[in-house]
């Protein structure tokens, strides 16, 4: 069931995109000649004025074919030509793809929200050999309601409080079935490197979560509030991750996954409930946006920075300098695919599977 999940999840978030640069484009009047759900050879098609709809062999996706879009085609200067549209209009066209699935996400985020987002409770699951908690008299199932007189309720909150608590011992205030009990904890610190590779002080008490998670829903408004609030804090470390890979603080190898990765961890969330599986969609689909919005030449942002030149000479670069550009932006991100399917492949022990599955 993974790889059906899998599809429709990379078929739904790239149709979305597709369907920005289709929307827009229909809407400033350029033609769109193939409007295609899925790739390779055609299935099925119909025709709708000037846009043929197609159902092609491979499900991964889609794409959009307009007319006048390459660019050593031989224009005629008619407003139905991508290329013969003003800059402005041509990268409302680009930036429409992107936007959608940032919108999508948003959406996606907002409901569930609403409707009741898992969150783990601070019961403890489990405790840590030699760590202070279990030295302490802590419990498994005991519920911490209190660290440093702040109220706590779930094990985010909880943890952000513990690890900043690098000086003196900390205070809980614990539920153990009917009695609540305090403890004085002296922790143990640690130095960490948090997902942007930046080494800093944590408070450690050595406590595990439960599986027991709430479903926590919010207000109408404050939903969207939320939604947003994510979205730009994924946005910020996104682009913060990338900036560190740039600079060599992380390792791609450990910081990026391709589509043996994604295929993998869609299967995991889909077993988790229906939930998992639309919130990672919304990652997916808010990541799809962004990484598309590089200034790498084949990517939206890549297009978009063709334009910004264009618009600063006062003509479009040569083809030759297009295709030199274009042609060193496709080989650099073969490479990194490569190598990205290479780690996934280490990274989730595909092989070992493999030789298991056949062993049986």
């Amino acid at each position: 069931m993974s790889i059906i999940y899998f599809l429709i999840v990379l078929s739904v978030l790239v149709m979305i995109h597709e369907f920005g640069h289709f929307i827009v484009a229909k809407r400033i009047g350029v033609r769109v000649e193939k409007f295609s759900f899925g790739f390779g050879p055609k299935l099925f098609s119909i025709k709708k004025g000037d846009t043929e709809y197609l159902i092609s062999a491979i499900p991964l996706g889609g794409y959009v074919k307009m007319a006048g879009d390459e660019p050593g085609e031989k224009l005629k200067g008619d407003k139905g030509e991508f290329l013969s549209r003003k800059i402005y209009e041509r990268f409302n066209i680009i930036v429409a793809g992107p936007l959608l699935n940032y919108m999508l996400a948003f959406l996606i985020f907002s409901v569930i929200f609403m409707f009741g987002s898992p969150t783990l409770t601070t019961e403890v699951g489990s405790l840590l050999d030699d760590y202070p908690a279990a030295k302490s008299g802590i419990l498994v199932g005991d519920k911490v309601t209190q660290v440093d007189g702040k109220d706590v309720k779930y094990w985010e909150n909880m943890t952000v409080l513990i690890h900043n608590h690098v000086e003196g011992p900390i205070k809980l205030k614990i539920e153990r079935k009917d009695k609540v009990m305090e403890f004085e904890i002296q922790p143990v610190v640690r130095e960490m490197k948090d997902i942007l590779g930046k080494t800093s002080k944590i408070a450690l008490l050595g406590i595990a979560p439960s599986q027991k998670i709430e479903n926590v829903r919010y207000g109408f408004f404050q939903s969207f509030g939320m939604g947003f609030r994510k979205l730009m804090d994924l946005t910020s470390i996104t682009y913060r991750a990338l900036w560190s890979i740039i600079t060599g603080r992380i390792s791609v190898k450990e910081s990026m996954t391709g589509p043996i990765g994604i295929f993998i961890i869609t299967g995991k969330a889909a077993q988790m409930g229906f939930i998992y599986l639309v919130h990672l969609m919304g990652l997916l689909s808010a990541s799809l946006a962004i990484f598309n919005l590089l200034p790498l030449p084949v990517l939206d942002g890549g297009h978009i920075l063709f334009l910004l030149i264009e618009k600063i000479r006062g003509k479009a670069l040569s083809m030759k300098s297009q295709e030199i550009i274009a042609n060193i932006g496709v080989t650099f991100l073969i490479l990194l695919t490569l190598f990205i399917f290479y780690s996934d492949i280490i990274k989730f022990g595909v092989f070992k599977n493999i030789m298991k599955f056949f062993h049986k």
